[in-house]
């Protein structure tokens, strides 16, 4: 029975050996995580400071003209004249914004182009007509790139017709007043046509009023020296 008993302990035993599994290794085990993160993050950096290169390097968009008056490089010098517009709400004179008509690069610093027709911010309410040719222009013309420039940089349209005067709706109670200065030595003569169509010319003063109270005779306006 010796035998036997030696051969069964001797299978068991071998059997046993064979039953049991060695443990399955991961094959990250024993890899550094830190260098994985650090990675990843530098590389999402790498990623969002191409992506502000890109944004912010990208050139402004080019305005598009309006009608005949083109957003060029560089102020004309063929015709050069000044007029000037005044916006009167309910008594009060609403300045024109700075640089309508002067549109600024991506960096908000540099001009990049220039209307036929803009103001100056250090020439308020003076509309600068400067163009290649010899062309007229219409209030109503200054009035559309005034919005196209508006709208380029955000703004709202800038609306000239029965009821609207730049932002201005006019109430049911209000009305629209216009006198024209030719300076002339005549002064301010009321105006009963469509303001639209008023003819931009050199050194005349257009005022625009939503009465009441209609102003009558609107303010002086006075041409700095040298336009």
């Amino acid at each position: 029975m010796a035998p036997k008993s030696r051969a069964k302990a001797a299978a068991g035993a071998g059997k046993g050996k064979a039953g049991r599994r060695s443990p399955v290794r991961s094959k990250t085990a024993g890899v550094p995580l830190l260098p994985i993160v650090v990675g990843g993050i530098l590389g999402v950096l790498v990623i969002a400071m191409v992506a502000a290169i890109v944004y912010f390097g990208r050139p402004a968009a080019t305005p598009q003209s309006v009608g005949v008056i083109k957003c060029d490089q560089l102020e004309h010098t063929q015709v050069h004249y000044h007029a000037a517009i005044q916006i009167m709400y309910h008594g009060n004179v609403v300045n024109i914004p700075d640089n309508v008509g002067i549109q600024l690069d991506s960096t908000g610093t540099n001009v990049s182009c220039y209307y036929w027709l803009h103001v100056h911010a250090a020439n308020k309410n003076i509309v600068h007509i400067e163009s290649p040719a010899s062309d007229t222009f219409t209030v109503g013309q200054f009035f559309d790139v005034w919005t196209a420039w508006s709208k380029a940089n955000g703004g709202q349209p800038q609306r000239l017709d029965a009821t609207h005067v730049s932002t201005f709706t006019l109430s049911p109670t209000d009305k629209i007043a216009v006198y024209i200065d030719l300076g002339d030595g005549k002064g301010a003569q009321p105006y009963a046509g469509d303001p639209r169509a008023i003819v931009l010319k050199s050194h005349e003063v257009i005022t625009i009023e939503i009465a009441p109270p209609d102003v009558n005779p609107p303010p002086a306006f006075s041409f700095p020296s040298g336009l």
